[in-house]
């Protein structure tokens, strides 16, 4: 018995270390957590479908704790639903390997549905395991792309539009990453404004061709439109495309030829019109632009008076015609809202009362007031005093000189002019009048008063700012004697010399005549040099001024801030005296080649901008009075004879050291 009890013990001590052994694995050290998933930015969710998932995304997967990398590159799966393998997609591990990164080799297929599939053989960095988990997901709707797309071999791709396409030959062609539908596919193709067109489709019916059956407008900017409404073939949805492109110029004639000399008449007598017919009913003073209504300009109606005289010699209308309407204007002028004499810019052209040029501007306005002065000292030397009713009209014009009291916009005896006044306001709008601009004319008019005149000093200090407006450099090749570089706009050359002939006018600081005809040469060669490459800028074409613009309104000139493409035609016209075969060389180029667009019944309109297709489709006083004025003064010197006969102008010029 003691044998066997010790027999049994023994066997137990045999038998132990084998009934002690586990050949389970070894315990878990823990649990591996998914914290989520994503395809891009959209999070997966394991209990649905995920629609409209981007073909460019990648897949994110994060967990709580770090990953093992080779068993996430052998446990998890992106498949494509109905294949049995898994796409190829390479792995990145970040955040110290807590996310995994699927990227696919290639875009993922339209409008399929992928599954993602991390087995439970998954295992963290220490062994932890993971219970497993799917996630399905559909790619988004194909897109149907433009591949490339060109005008005329020009990428049309670009952010700026394509400028000085041929107007009568354009081929576009566009390709698509997908092919298009046959049956449907032009009508999602057009143009504004329309283009009569015809289109053809490639073999592979990716690539569509469209050409002209009909010239398009010249200088016009038009819209290439491909709808939304755009299909492929398969289904693929386009985004739609729209670009501006702008057409090149059509050289061909228009208008019928004329000799030089009727068409210096003819554009005369058109914008003698806008003074004539479309003045204000009451007033007889000239609108502001041709939609001003009841707004009518003083500056612009200085202008007017004097073209009026024009119209007269030229035969556009009777002398009593014309002497009757500059009294109707005389005698309104002399009721009108006036400040110390000098009348507003604006005032109501059934009233007379003022309209604000501005918050603070609604007093008085020397420089437009001296516009109106020179214009009626010419009207003055006009009329003749041996007839009654002009002799009257004589009288009334003197005593509107004689009650502006240009002094009183010294602001307490100071050498210089200040351009504004106002009873609300004051002197509120502190603006200098100095040189050099459009302004010289207002110092002189200033210098011809015989009861409210201004020293010399005011003249020198205030306006030519004691010899600072002298320049004396060159550009592009031609000397500037005074006033900004480039010039400025074209218009310092026109306002002042209505009336004052420059012709051999000089004193200390320039010669007139040169300045004018230096100013004007260098604002062309600008538009011929082109710096700013703006279509349309040639020989035959420039021009700049103040005018409105595709923008609104700027006085533009040579510079890069002002330069912006507009073309002015009263900039190139008003010139003709100084400048005669080159503003005649624009004259021609405006009138039969542009004449289709920019002639109208007030003359050439204000302004164009060929590289924005742009048309203005205005007209103001200050642009067409002197085209009327100066074209007449470069064929008779009509008013500038007129006015260097009168007394004061000659004491003026004595007084402030001009010769001529």
């Amino acid at each position: 018995m003691e044998k066997l009890f010790r027999l049994f013990w023994l066997l137990i001590i045999l038998f132990l270390p084998w009934a002690c052994k586990d050949d389970s694995p070894d315990p878990a050290t823990g649990s591996l957590q998914m914290i989520r998933a994503r395809a891009g930015s959209t999070l997966l969710q394991a209990d649905q479908n995920v629609l409209n998932i981007p073909v460019s995304s990648s897949i994110y997967i994060e967990f709580s704790s770090p990953v093992d990398t080779a068993s996430a590159k052998q446990n998890i799966l992106l498949k494509k639903e109905g294949e049995t393998g898994a796409l190829q997609v390479g792995f990145s591990f970040t955040n110290d390997n807590k996310t995994v990164v699927l990227t696919p080799a290639a875009h993922l297929d339209y409008l399929k549905t992928h599954q993602l599939v991390i087995s439970e053989k998954l295992r963290g960095s220490n062994k932890e395991t993971f219970p497993g988990i799917a996630f399905e997901f559909t790619t988004e709707q194909g897109r149907l792309l433009i591949q490339s797309i060109t005008l005329n071999g020009l990428n049309m791709d670009t952010s700026a539009p394509l400028k000085n396409i041929a107007f009568d030959n354009i081929e576009l062609i566009v390709s698509f990453n997908e092919g298009l539908n046959p049956e449907n596919y032009q009508s999602a193709f057009s143009f504004f404004p329309a283009v009569n067109f015809s289109a053809t489709l490639s073999e592979d019916r990716k690539t569509v061709t469209l050409s002209n059956t009909a010239e398009l407008e010249y200088y016009q900017s038009y819209r290439f439109i491909i709808s939304s409404a755009l299909t492929a073939a398969d289904g693929y949805t386009f985004s739609g495309f729209l670009k501006h492109f702008v057409t090149g110029l059509d050289p061909r004639p228009k208008l019928p030829t004329l000799s030089d000399e009727e068409l210096l008449t003819l554009v005369q007598d058109q914008s003698f019109k806008y003074f004539w017919d479309f003045a204000h009913p009451v007033s007889g003073l000239a609108r502001e632009r041709n939609t001003s209504g009841n707004t009518v300009t003083i500056g612009g109606s200085g202008f007017g008076v004097m073209a009026i005289l024009v119209g007269i010699e030229r035969g556009f209308i009777t002398r009593l015609e014309g002497v009757s309407r500059l009294a109707q204007i005389v005698d309104f002028l002399t009721t009108a809202d006036r400040f110390h004499g000098v009348w507003p810019h604006w005032m109501n052209g059934n009233t007379g009362q003022t309209i604000a040029f501005s918050a603070k501007d609604d007093g008085g306005d020397l420089v437009e007031t001296s516009f109106m002065a020179a214009g009626l000292l010419t009207v003055r030397q006009y009329l003749d005093a041996e007839s009654t009713f002009e002799n009257n009209l004589i009288n009334k014009i003197n005593n509107l000189l004689e009650t502006i009291e240009w002094d009183w916009y010294t602001r307490g005896g100071q050498n210089v002019l200040y351009w504004h006044w106002s009873p609300n306001f004051g002197w509120d709008m502190n603006m200098q009048v100095r040189g050099y601009n459009e302004a010289l004319i207002t110092y002189f008019m200033a210098a011809t008063s015989t009861t409210f005149p201004v020293d010399a000093t005011v003249y020198h200090q205030g306006w030519a700012r004691s010899g600072s407006i002298i320049n004396g450099k060159n550009f592009y090749g031609i000397t500037l004697p005074v006033g900004y570089d480039y010039g400025g706009p074209l218009f310092f050359a026109h306002y002042s010399f209505l009336g004052l002939d420059p012709t051999n006018l000089s004193d200390l600081y320039a010669n007139y005549w040169t300045q004018n005809v230096n100013h004007t040469l260098i604002n062309r060669q600008h538009s011929i040099v082109n710096p700013f490459n703006h279509m349309g800028y040639s020989a035959d074409s420039w021009g700049l001024t103040a005018s409105d613009d595709p923008w609104g309104y700027l006085a533009h000139e040579p510079t890069s801030a002002r330069d912006n493409g507009t073309i002015t035609p009263t900039a190139a016209l008003s010139s003709m005296p100084f400048t005669p075969e080159e503003s005649m060389q624009a004259l021609r180029h405006f009138y039969y080649v542009l004449g289709d667009k920019l002639w109208g019944p007030y003359g050439f309109y204000d302004a164009f901008n060929p590289g924005e297709g742009w048309w203005a489709n205005t007209y103001l006083a200050i642009d067409q009075g002197p085209i009327v004025v100066m074209i007449e003064n470069y064929r008779s010197g009509l008013c500038w004879d007129l006015f260097m006969s009168a007394p004061e102008v000659q004491e003026a010029l004595d007084k402030l050291g001009f010769t001529n």
